[in-house]
């Protein structure tokens, strides 16, 4: 009984069928990614200021995402805003946009917690030395930070990669619906199927995060050490 369940993820084109869907969810996360490491460090670094306008701006856009469920933002950019603003946003498209938004939010938190963690004598050191505020950042704060940054940060990016998951919701061909798609077709036949379909896809997701886990927690025990 056991074997003909597992038998589905190798008929026909079910196989590749889960592939291409896990290669949709890795291009969202890393496109969301890239973009949440580069703007992060520069609304973190924008986020050190003491302009209270400037702190309470982005404080609140951070909460916005710490509050409100990933889930909830996908729906608001995929149903309410295309309906109210007559835009036509694709699925895959939301997807970028509020990973992206989210990850920024995250991530710019993480590098200002690392530049305003660095001990005061950085900073009057640098000034004592005649740097500007520019040089200052680029010589010796940012290259400090930068260390302190790079195991919450893989974190961070692991979760985005486990929240993918959420994507179905909103009509993304990701794993999770491929893996959906296959169990309904085969589910009379096969009543097990959705125990290897989900547990194959949950082996996809923990070959991809557990490396960055343990990769993550490596850097913290050999940079606390």
């Amino acid at each position: 009984m056991l074997n003909s369940g597992i038998s589905v993820l190798f008929e026909g084109i079910n196989m590749l069928r889960i592939i291409e869907g896990l290669l949709v969810t890795l291009r969202v996360a890393l496109v969301a990614v890239v973009i949440t490491i580069v703007m992060g460090f520069i609304i973190g670094i924008i986020r050190t200021s003491k302009n209270k306008f400037v702190q309470l701006l982005f404080r609140v856009y951070l909460e916005m995402f710490r509050i409100i469920p990933i889930l909830v933002w996908l729906f608001v950019f995929y149903y309410i805003f295309p309906a109210n603003f007559d835009l036509n946003l694709s699925s895959e498209v939301v997807a970028f946009i509020v990973f992206s938004l989210w990850g920024i939010a995250e991530m710019s938190d993480i590098v200002r917690g690392a530049i305003i963690s660095l001990p005061k004598h950085q900073v009057e050191s640098s000034k004592a030395l005649g740097l500007s505020p520019v040089q200052m950042y680029r010589y010796v704060l940012i290259p400090q930070a930068i260390k302190r940054t790079i195991p919450p940060m893989i974190n961070l990016i692991t979760r985005m990669i486990k929240t993918t998951a959420l994507l179905t919701m909103i009509g993304v061909v990701e794993v999770i619906k491929v893996g959906q798609q296959i169990i309904e077709v085969n589910n009379i036949n096969y009543p097990i199927v959705a125990f290897w379909v989900y547990g194959f896809i949950f082996f996809l997701y923990f070959c991809i995060c557990f490396p960055l886990s343990r990769f993550s927690r490596k850097l913290e025990q050999k940079w606390a050490a």
